[in-house]
């Protein structure tokens, strides 16, 4: 945690994201709503990378003050010779699940910016209390481990397509209020979007219980969540061994001998094999740790199961396929679960 009278090292905490020193002929682009977190972000990567940073802030089309609010943050990057690109999005609103959506279209821009530019490393402010809200709203979903791990420090931005960007939060073990006090010494004018007021959202009512109620610190659950972060790498890493002594692939089907292993890693043999086999139907997306729950104990109680377009079938050694395409009349094959 820094306290708001000190300035982090961005330069340390950016290595020890990545596991590595950011190089000298690196580029970064820093993602700057106009918040006080990504402006807080936004000087210090400027200082510590002077001419090789570029902010970015994207306007989704979905306030009408959003447009004017992005000229403001380009005026005053412009004032402090930081360059600046607005990305806009095309296309009309979301009618649901607004907020995800809305993600996803963000980084989509910004990833697509980077790559054409040439700048391979994405920075976002989230912070302790991003982080601790985080794993609040995956406790309410009942998250397995990797989901309760929370934001990640680093990571490929696109998983599914080697872009070789890297999107990293050197900010996550910084409260809130510190990057506040840096970005009013700096002297920006800020941006404070209505959304995060918006009590329909999971995130703002995380972060009223934080607010209401001082036991619940957020620098404490951020510190759980970077331990649970580490416990899901070593897991990762188990998982790779068991795939690769207990996975099989014949002729397009998978068979996963999953005898005597724990269930966490039952579970991500599991996934790994239904992500692999539904790439196209998933579009890169990862299956949610509650449905491969659900297909793990029916298939250990003996049944059959389906999940994004695969069928598993039980037995001493799971068998998994990709389901046949409906027939005439909408009606699926027999052997299909």
């Amino acid at each position: 945690m820094s306290p708001p009278d000190v300035r982090p090292d961005l330069a340390a905490l950016i290595g020890a994201a990545l596991g590595r020193p950011v190089s000298v002929d690196e580029r970064l682009a820093v993602a700057t709503s106009g918040g006080p977190d990504s402006l807080a972000l936004l000087s210090l990567a400027a200082a510590a990378f002077p001419g090789r940073v570029t902010a970015l802030t994207v306007d989704h089309r979905l306030r009408a003050a959003a447009a004017a609010e992005a000229a403001g943050v380009a005026a005053q990057c412009a004032a402090r010779a930081i360059p600046h690109q607005t990305l806009v999005r095309e296309g009309p609103g979301f009618d649901s699940n607004v907020q995800a959506r809305a993600r996803a279209a963000r980084y989509e821009l910004l990833g697509d910016w980077c790559v054409q530019h040439r700048h391979a490393l994405l920075l976002t402010a989230h912070h302790a209390d991003d982080q601790a809200e985080t794993l609040l709203m995956r406790l309410g979903r009942a998250s397995a481990s990797g989901g309760l791990a929370g934001i990640r420090a680093a990571r490929p931005l696109r998983a599914d397509q080697p872009s070789g960007v890297m999107l990293v939060r050197p900010l996550l073990g910084c409260r809130k209020a510190a990057l506040s006090a840096i970005a009013a010494a700096a002297g920006w004018q800020l941006v404070d979007d209505p959304a995060n007021h918006d009590t329909r959202h999971d995130r703002t009512q995380a972060r009223a219980l934080l607010a209401a109620n001082p036991a619940l610190d957020a620098a404490a659950l951020a510190a759980s969540a970077a331990h649970l972060a580490a416990d899901a790498q070593a897991l990762a890493w188990a998982a790779d061994l068991a795939w690769a002594g207990r996975v099989r692939e014949t002729d397009g089907r998978l068979a996963i001998d999953a005898g005597g292993l724990p269930a966490a890693l039952v579970q991500r043999l599991l996934a790994r094999a239904v992500e692999t086999l539904a790439l196209e139907t998933l579009a890169g997306r990862p299956v949610r740790g509650s449905d491969i729950a659900r297909l793990a104990a029916r298939l250990g109680d003996g049944f059959s199961g389906t999940l994004a377009g695969v069928v598993a079938r039980p037995g001493t050694i799971w068998q998994l396929s990709v389901t046949q395409p409906p027939q005439k009349g909408g009606k699926r094959p027999q052997n299909a679960a």
